[in-house]
């Protein structure tokens, strides 16, 4: 038995159209055995939304085997010892969500609150107000955490639009403070699946459609990786990159993963 690491964006969809062959290649697995997981660095979500957007596209799992930025992030407060805290989040409600439900305190920024963190993931909402509120919170104090450093997040189409990572970018230029960062390409993420599953790195193999992020979170712990063409980086990204750094597979669409 293996255990399959599938990234979601870009991957198995592109926001809300299915790509080729994954429901039937997530079935395949299942079949045979395999155990699947499902990681994203898109923390705008909760667990529960995507169980939902993938059984839309009729893949079915259930939130233990969803792991989200967000989701990840309050497990990582959680072995800190930080629940109860106060956080200033700069994100969407999946983020909020899954704050909230391990025990932190989501805050309004004022003068008078005091702010122990400010973590910060995608924000279609995002303002000035809120990056000088993220900013003087920094500077009063607050550790700055980053749910992910996406540069862009695959719209559907083709394009790509400005990801999480664009954000926090903007936040790190002005509080001059580079933060601790949780999703891909760091390890925790993955290593926190091979934890819950007592799985060796070499019985692991990531599906991805980034180099950056999911190839190199791969690389990084030790598993087997597995590039699909269906998202953001390309073939040619792969040429032009270090043999090291390469995927394991490098595959057009997922009929061909192995």
């Amino acid at each position: 038995m293996s255990v399959y690491v599938f990234d979601m964006d870009g991957v198995l969809f592109r926001m809300d159209d299915p790509l080729p062959y994954a429901a039937e290649t997530i079935n395949m697995l299942h079949e045979r055995g395999d155990l699947i997981y499902y990681l994203t660095n898109n923390s705008s979500k909760s667990r529960l939304d995507y169980v939902e957007k993938l059984a839309r596209f009729d893949i079915h799992t259930d939130v233990a085997h969803v792991i989200t930025s967000a989701w990840a992030t309050g497990q990582l407060m959680i072995e800190r010892g930080e629940i109860g805290k106060t956080v200033y989040v700069v994100g969407e409600q999946g983020l909020r969500h899954e704050l909230t439900a391990v025990g932190m305190k989501v805050v309004d920024y004022s003068e008078e609150q005091h702010i122990d963190f400010v973590i910060v993931g995608w924000d279609r909402a995002y303002t000035y107000r809120k990056m000088t509120e993220a900013h003087l919170s920094i500077a009063r104090g607050a550790e700055f955490i980053a749910t992910n450093r996406d540069s862009t997040y695959p719209d559907s189409g083709g394009r790509t639009l400005p990801g999480g990572g664009a954000i926090v970018a903007s936040i790190e230029t002005c509080s001059a403070v580079v933060p601790l960062t949780v999703g891909k390409p760091e390890p925790y993420t993955l290593e926190l699946i091979l934890r819950l599953t007592n799985c060796k790195p070499e019985n692991c193999v990531v599906v991805g459609d980034r180099l950056d992020t999911d190839i190199a979170i791969g690389k990084r712990v030790g598993t087997r990786t597995a590039l699909v063409l269906t998202g953001v980086s390309t073939r040619t990204d792969v040429e032009n990159t270090p043999a090291s750094a390469r995927p394991d597979q490098l595959i057009e669409n997922l009929s061909e993963l192995k």
